[in-house]
């Protein structure tokens, strides 16, 4: 496939040396900026999507006045976090201080 260049932005002098202050070995500005930019994207994508199902959401309550009630999906959500909380539980461990 062949590649395209993005159009190159004007920054203020200050950012750029803040953006090379915190490049990795190795990394250059231009995989810091792909890899921002797929991060975006990405974001911006699933916003939408987000946003489509929310939509679609109020289109069904305000159709059939059905719905769950707040508490509900809120422990819901807790017992799916903590759920995860418990999975990941060691394998993350803090480095000794």
């Amino acid at each position: 496939m062949k590649t395209a260049i993005l159009p190159q932005v004007r920054v203020e002098p200050q950012l750029r040396a803040d953006l090379e202050s915190v490049l990795r070995e190795g990394e250059t500005l231009s995989d810091f900026l792909e890899a921002t930019v797929r991060q975006a994207v990405d974001y911006r994508r699933m916003q939408s999507e987000f946003d489509a199902r929310a939509d679609a959401a109020w289109a069904r309550f305000q159709q059939t006045g059905a719905g769950v009630p707040a508490q509900e999906v809120v422990a819901e959500m807790r017992g799916r976090l903590e759920a995860r909380r418990r999975e990941l539980q060691g394998r993350h461990r803090p480095a000794d201080a």
